[in-house]
């Protein structure tokens, strides 16, 4: 059973902790690095098993999307987010499922990335691991 959450009147799915399938309008959000090597962590997972590029650090490719995390700080972060956050709002027929970008491999907490995604979780076609759900909220960013 899938949990919901309530996120300034719009309803959003939780991220599933481990993805190893998508339905075909469904898009796995990963961290990656500008260079574009999937080589660990969910960008392998991306890579391996939805149509992630080699060569690739930004933007869709195959049925995922690159968001880069390993090039500074969370400021260096935030365009992308942005970006990322505005092709989710021209892609309503998508539905796209941000792992917990920058909080592996790239060594950032829930609570350095997460406030990156508050605008993203407006929309209801964005779903966000439970973690970055939880800080929100805890911000008082969304309300159960």
């Amino acid at each position: 059973m899938e949990v919901k959450y309530r996120t300034r009147g719009i309803r959003c799915g939780v991220t599933p902790d481990y993805i190893d399938r998508l339905a075909e309008s469904e898009v796995f959000v990963f961290g990656s690095n500008l260079q574009g090597m999937h080589g660990g962590g969910a960008a392998r997972t991306a890579r391996l098993k939805f149509g992630a590029v080699m060569g690739q650090g930004v933007g869709q490719q195959g049925q995922s999307y690159a968001i880069p995390t390993m090039q500074g700080g969370v400021d260096t972060i935030r365009p992308y987010v942005d970006q990322f956050a505005g092709f989710a709002l021209r892609h309503p027929e998508l539905r796209f499922l941000v792992t917990r970008i920058g909080c592996g491999i790239a060594g950032f907490r829930d609570e350095d990335i997460a406030p990156l995604f508050a605008g993203a979780a407006m929309l209801p076609n964005v779903c966000l691991p439970r973690e970055f759900i939880d800080v929100l909220e805890r911000s008082g960013t969304t309300q159960r």
